[in-house]
């Protein structure tokens, strides 16, 4: 493993002939990057918790996961997933930076959010899941299908509960 890049942009490819065991394979190979990048951000570099960090990690895998899904089950099947790292400005605040995950497929058909099925129903919530786990994704068509982008905030640590402020004096006192 090398050490956390901390402030320029990466990109990291992987190029997708089978169709076997696809969606782990892209989990994991996003997931060596984001542990190669820092990402979201070098432990200690930020207010984030371990607890903040691991759930941030496992979000972006969640978002990979039902792309890729969504690829296999509506599109022949995802042919490459990029894995971008936007860095944040210089001086920032010790986050690595903001992802875009993109998604290759051979179909030119752009995705679109379905209504709800059936509640206990399996499927169709794929497009759902990463609308709410990203800042904006699309489509963008190409000559040989498409490639669907998902952009990924680096995450913001959870304010700690203000402490109420003691009170002045002891109890009321009777007169």
């Amino acid at each position: 493993m090398s050490e956390p890049v901390r402030s320029r942009g990466q990109i990291r490819r992987l190029g997708l002939r089978s169709a076997e065991a696809v969606v782990a394979r892209c989990r994991d190979f996003c997931h060596v990057a984001l542990v190669d990048w820092g990402w979201p951000a070098p432990a200690g570099a930020t207010e984030l918790t371990d607890e903040e960090r691991e759930y941030a990690v496992e979000d972006v895998l969640l978002v990979v996961s039902e792309a890729v899904t969504n690829a296999c089950l509506h599109a022949g099947g995802p042919t490459e997933l990029v894995v971008r790292l936007v860095p944040t400005e210089p001086g920032g605040t010790g986050v690595v930076g903001d992802l875009r995950i993109e998604v290759s497929d051979p179909s030119g058909e752009v995705p679109a959010i379905r209504p709800r099925g059936a509640p206990g129903q399996p499927g169709g919530n794929g497009l759902i899941v990463i609308d709410r786990l990203t800042r904006a994704w699309g489509a963008v068509t190409t000559e040989t299908g498409k490639s669907v982008w998902m952009d990924i905030p680096a995450p913001v640590p959870t304010p700690a509960p203000e402490a109420r402020p003691a009170l002045r004096g002891g109890p009321p006192t009777e007169r």
